[in-house]
């Protein structure tokens, strides 16, 4: 059994926020399961636009609020952004084939994880996004070996 790494990181503004998603898209290796947490307005969409542009991809990023995943195929990497903040049930997932997107070729973004408990694998890595007076606060914690990878190069640039 592994054992639960954290960082916490303060970020002043939505331009730090998107910096830290395009900083982590250029340690990252897939596949990897990523889940982020927070209030609604926290900030999970925002890092998911500076992660899915790190890793390539050119365009706007929306929040799949309403379709439940955004797929983005990219030249080495194929990232798949959830937001299941709207899902009804959990089993609403096993009828959309959710399997399938976790793959060894795939980051898998999933913002409200909570609400996909039983069908979902489980996280690499977890960010915790709260407002802490005008900041964000960010509680990055590693739930793997390849997570607890990641954070160690988030540490050594920090």
């Amino acid at each position: 059994m592994t054992t639960q790494q954290s960082l916490i990181l303060h970020l002043n503004d939505e331009q730090q926020t998107v910096a830290l998603g395009q900083h982590l898209a250029g340690l990252l290796v897939p596949p990897l399961v990523i889940y982020l947490t927070g209030e609604l307005g926290a900030g999970k969409t925002t890092f998911s636009r500076g992660l899915i542009q790190g890793l390539g991809h050119k365009g706007n990023v929306k929040s799949p609020t309403y379709t439940l995943v955004e797929p983005y195929e990219l030249a080495h990497v194929d990232v798949y952004h959830f937001d299941l903040y709207r899902l009804s049930s959990a089993e609403e997932l096993e009828y959309m084939g959710i399997r399938d997107y976790f793959n060894d070729r795939s980051v898998c973004i999933v913002e409200w994880p909570e609400r996909g408990i039983g069908c979902l694998p489980p996280a690499d890595i977890q960010l915790h996004i709260k407002y802490v007076n005008t900041e964000r606060e960010v509680v990055i914690s590693a739930c793997s070996d390849s997570g607890r990878m990641l954070l160690e190069k988030l540490q050594n640039d920090a």
